[in-house]
């Protein structure tokens, strides 16, 4: 973990260049306790979802807390409004969805990024710099080498760009999403759809000659291995998915075992 004292982990750029696999998951739930026990259970990192989830920016930064505090690395998933107030916040990465192309990837790059890389507006009163404690010019260089970018592609115009995309300066990496792609494609959810993994293959290993970390969905060790082979390191389950089935399985238990004789 980077320096304790600084809101901000730093880590993830560097582990998404390093080419090993990172587990992390997608969490709606507005809970710190969610981020937490993610840390305890071993996962690389969290995906903060602003997208769909329910959190509002205060709670959001009540999990970024939870998230420093034990050590699991927060990404937070939202849209390009609230990339300033998310980054402020002490994010370590923003995902931001339905990324089309490479010039959408650039700009969005250099929002994220304080000058001369980029264009981000500098406020020191802010969680990310201790509010004021690390303000300065220590503060927009650990922002810029710490803060990572991951963009999302979720359609067949995005993945016919990955390889652009993921060429750009300042993205650390491309996410595929295959629910919308499926959508897009008139797979409805079916993302295991031929037409839909011929597209994901495709995408992930344009990603992947880039020369940058390619990222998918993965909820089961089958889905990790079959996306691994074609070039992908970053992989995300579902929080709320994990939890529904361990209940569901939690609460058949009993129902199957047989009733004892007498």
């Amino acid at each position: 973990m980077t320096d304790s004292r600084f809101p901000l982990d730093g880590r993830l750029p560097d582990m998404l260049r390093s080419g090993k696999p990172l587990r992390g998951l997608f969490n709606g739930l507005p809970s710190p306790a969610i981020v937490e026990m993610c840390a305890y259970a071993g996962f690389d990192f969290i995906i903060l979802d602003n997208e769909h989830g329910s959190a509002d920016l205060g709670m959001t930064e009540h999990m970024l807390r939870a998230a420093r505090a034990t050590g699991i690395v927060p990404i937070v998933r939202c849209f390009e409004h609230d990339l300033p107030r998310i980054l402020d916040m002490g994010a370590s990465a923003v995902q931001v969805p339905m990324v089309e192309t490479a010039e959408q990837a650039r700009r969005l790059a250099g929002m994220i990024h304080y000058p001369p890389v980029g264009r981000r507006g500098s406020a020191f009163s802010t969680r990310a710099a201790g509010y004021g404690a690390f303000g300065g010019a220590g503060h927009t260089q650990r922002s810029n080498d710490g803060i990572g970018f991951i963009a999302m592609i979720e359609t067949p115009e995005a993945i016919a760009a990955a390889g652009e995309i993921a060429a750009v300066d300042g993205v650390d990496a491309v996410f595929i999403g295959p629910n919308d792609l499926a959508h897009a494609m008139g797979h409805g959810s079916d993302w295991n759809a031929e037409p839909v993994q011929r597209a994901i293959e495709a995408g992930l290993r344009a990603i992947a000659g880039a020369g940058k970390c390619s990222g998918i969905i993965a909820l089961t060790p089958q889905d990790e291995e079959k996306y691994g082979a074609m070039g992908a390191r970053y992989f995300a389950n579902v929080s709320t998915s994990i939890i529904t089935r361990a209940l569901a399985q939690a609460a058949s238990a009993g129902r199957e075992a047989k009733p004892p004789a007498y």
